[in-house]
């Protein structure tokens, strides 16, 4: 099963280019929710140690580091930015959401994924963050893909041949059970 996801529009849309879209219809695949993402490492210390959260003092520089870690979380689980449906974007100043938004679209080029921004008085992570996004993906196969707790993705030929070449009225249970609607 491949996946599927169209963008929504008005029907009467203003023709003017827009970070996001107004929502996105997801026909088939599985759903990823990453958890919220800032310029700091992904795995950081709890407690936390300063010298982890070392951060450059721009939205700007701080939005590309965060894009990277989106970037390298979403391929753990064999997704790219392109699989990105939804995301919120929490700034601790909204006035700087023009840096966040070029940076933002140099990355997802002409993919608009469904976005709200907020503004917070601090984010939890540590004080020196500028922004934290937590973002929704829709994957694709999930019948040919394991994901192992290692963060790793391995395609899975063999079972999915397997299924594939199953004789019809073959009672032998496969790996692939049909999901409920």
């Amino acid at each position: 099963m491949a996946r599927d996801v169209r963008p929504v529009h008005h029907p009467h849309k203003r023709h003017v280019e827009m970070p996001y879209a107004p929502a996105l219809l997801v026909r088939r695949g599985s759903l990823l929710f990453l958890s919220g993402l800032t310029a700091a490492p992904v795995y950081h210390s709890h407690p936390h140690r300063e010298e982890e959260f070392d951060l450059p003092p721009r939205m700007r520089e701080q939005a590309v580091l965060l894009m990277e870690n989106l970037k390298t979380t979403l391929a753990a689980a064999g997704c790219t930015l392109a699989d990105v449906v939804s995301a919120t974007r929490y700034l601790t100043d909204v006035a700087e959401q023009d840096d966040l938004n070029a940076v933002w679209a140099s990355y997802l080029g002409a993919h608009r994924p469904t976005t709200t921004t907020v503004e917070v008085s601090r984010l939890a992570t540590h004080a020196n963050c500028k922004i934290e996004i937590s973002v929704i993906a829709v994957t694709g196969d999930a019948a040919t893909r394991d994901v192992r707790s290692s963060g790793t993705v391995r395609r899975s030929r063999r079972r999915a041949e397997r299924i594939q070449k199953k004789p019809k009225g073959s009672k032998r249970k496969t790996a692939v059970r049909k999901r409920r609607r």
